[in-house]
């Protein structure tokens, strides 16, 4: 009877977003273990995705059906303990301390080259693409370094910082195409390493460091990917960091997701399973930290490119997964499904924002048209 009366529950709860449970649409739930319906209540995302990983419910379309549940605020009405709590320490609490800085690393950005290599383009692009006239992966990700070095201007010879360079894609592709020195720094150990391998005789330096301890003047800096990290209590901190590390006639791109409103949390799941300390920062909340330091120049809004992003390493990883099951568990699969899908659906919903930032340290006098 009480499984029931919680069914009764969830049901009422996912009407308004069309979703059924046991239904006929792909975006709906097929339940194999009615315990899901007191975890989801009594957990929210963090009790529905670990269901997902063992095996409880099913689904056709999860980027669907997290785009319905994200449209219609679903999420919102299941709060928890879990949800309050987590955003009582973000605010109270700095989570990305330099103690911390290299956490993600070990638990997210670790856990194997071999897994990386199959979801992501041949540059190890670990970020949004940028699809426009694109029809491949490869295509889209080459597609976003061009618009990325475009709107930086890039020269040869300019000394350039790249901030969170993961395997060291677009540090490898600025030294190719514009003959640039590049520095890039991870928090990653495993990056690092294939960073160094990828970029090989290039003028690529590697660091495993924070991006706390920088210090050199560069003629450009850019960061893609990194800033969701660094926690709305570094936010000023790194715009310091910033301004202090560029040229005076310097430019500095940012690329980051974004969040519609302010928060000091993330998702209980995302936190737990896949980006430890994360943190999706607001318009507000960036533009305040770079206010009286940085000058904006152009600010880039393509949401929609990473849906397709996401459903594209989606698709990578399934068509590989055999390739892959030595040495990962079912249990895996299904936690690395249920991150890609949900987030795709979060972008299909726009309830996640994709920005390309570009700032000045005191306003770009010529007459310079951004590109897009």
């Amino acid at each position: 009877m009480f499984d029931k009366y919680l069914k009764k529950q969830v049901e009422k709860l996912l009407e308004p977003a069309g979703i059924l449970i046991n239904g006929p649409n792909p975006w709906d739930i097929r339940v194999h273990d009615n315990r899901l319906f007191q975890r989801l209540l009594a957990n929210g995302n963090l009790g529905f995705g670990e269901a997902y990983m063992d095996g409880w419910w099913d689904c056709d379309a999860i980027d669907e059906l997290f785009s319905r549940i994200l449209s219609n605020r679903i999420n919102e009405k299941v709060v928890t303990f879990r949800l309050i709590a987590g955003s009582l320490i973000g605010h109270l609490f700095n989570l990305q301390i330099p103690s911390r800085a290299f956490t993600v690393g070990e638990r997210h950005y670790n856990t194997g080259n071999d897994l990386f290599t199959t979801m992501l383009d041949p540059g190890m692009n670990y970020s949004c693409a940028y699809w426009e006239n694109c029809g491949t992966l490869d295509e889209a990700q080459q597609s976003k370094l061009q618009l990325v070095f475009g709107k930086l201007m890039l020269q040869p010879d300019m000394k350039v910082l790249d901030i969170g360079c993961g395997w060291g894609g677009a540090a490898k592709y600025a030294a190719e195409h514009y003959n640039t020195e590049v520095i890039g720094i991870t928090v990653s150990n495993k990056q690092a390493d294939f960073a160094r391998k990828l970029c090989g005789n290039l003028p690529v330096s590697i660091k495993h460091c924070d991006y706390r301890e920088l210090g050199e003047t560069y003629d450009r800096i850019y960061s893609i990917g990194m800033f969701e990290h660094v926690g709305h209590k570094n936010y000023r901190h790194y715009f310091k960091v910033i301004k202090r590390c560029l040229s005076s006639e310097g430019l500095f791109l940012l690329h980051t997701i974004g969040g519609n409103e302010s928060s000091t949390s993330t998702d209980p799941w995302i936190s737990k399973y896949i980006f430890p300390n994360s943190m999706i920062p607001s318009a507000s909340q960036i533009t305040a930290a770079y206010e009286g330091l940085l000058v904006l120049e152009d600010w880039h809004v393509f949401a929609h490119d990473y849906y397709l992003t996401l459903k594209s390493w989606h698709e990578n990883v399934q068509k590989n997964r055999d390739r892959l099951a030595d040495r990962y568990t079912n249990r895996f699969f299904r936690m690395w499904e249920y991150y890609l899908l949900s987030c795709a659906g979060a972008f299909h919903a726009r309830r996640l924002q994709v920005w390309q930032i570009l700032l000045s340290p005191k306003g770009v006098t010529d007459t310079f048209r951004v590109p897009r």
